[in-house]
């Protein structure tokens, strides 16, 4: 395969999981409810993703910085909602 059909793969591929967490933050945000989600995951996936954004800026590689901006441009409001409709609950 030709070095444009792999970087398309990556680029897709970057995409794909930039967006994976966007139906669980609409799902939060809409039954105001995060009873089935683990914190811990999402504060995981997140510190990942900061590094890997660290990773891709070092590397000045564009589709990696970018991919990790949208992933953690959809974490942090996930984070967000999570400790709000948290505090009221008893764990």
């Amino acid at each position: 395969m030709s070095d444009t059909a792999w970087y398309a793969v990556g680029a897709l591929a970057a995409l794909l999981t930039s967006f994976a967490f966007v139906p669980q933050v609409v799902k939060m945000a809409r039954t105001k409810s995060v009873k089935d989600i683990s914190f811990q995951m999402i504060a995981q996936l997140t510190v990942g993703v900061v590094l890997w954004l660290a990773y891709g800026v070092h590397l000045r590689e564009w589709v990696v910085m970018c991919a990790n901006i949208v992933a953690l441009a959809t974490l942090l409001p996930g984070l967000v909602i999570y400790i709000r409709c948290s505090r009221g609950r008893q764990t």
